[in-house]
């Protein structure tokens, strides 16, 4: 399943923020805007997906999506809950389209400005110069 999401990751990378990204394993503890959304698989199996983004990676995308310079924090939070909807949601399809365990996805929500300290089974971190973004993954 976190491979769907990382491919989706990447493809946000690639279609919407233009830029070269880096993926690599673990997790770091920088703080972050922390949001999860939860899924269910076709097989009946429930996971929670984190994406937890430094507030660097996350001001990137309001840049991007608002063209804001210096994004307040509710407007980070925002954009943390609508990044996490888009690559989980894009990575539905993917897994849909490739038949590799479909699953159903909820809405997300926002968890905390902290440093990343959730149980997680698999995660990766995405880095587009020196901004990161974690996406983990914990079976529920």
């Amino acid at each position: 399943m976190l491979k769907t999401i990382i491919q989706a990751s990447e493809n946000f990378c690639i279609h919407q923020i233009r830029e070269p990204h880096v993926i690599s394993d673990g997790i770091n503890k920088k703080r972050t805007l922390i949001a999860y959304i939860d899924i269910e698989a076709k097989n009946g199996k429930k996971h929670r997906v984190y994406i937890a983004s430094d507030e660097k990676f996350m001001q990137r995308i309001s840049k991007l999506f608002l063209e804001e310079d210096e994004s307040d924090e509710e407007t980070l939070i925002d954009m943390t809950l609508e990044t996490t909807n888009m690559i989980v949601g894009s990575a539905k399809v993917i897994a849909e389209e490739a038949d590799e365990n479909p699953y159903t996805i909820n809405t997300p929500h926002f968890e905390k400005i902290d440093h990343f300290d959730f149980e997680y089974d698999e995660a990766k971190i995405l880095k587009i110069e020196n901004d990161e973004m974690i996406i983990a993954i914990k079976e529920l």
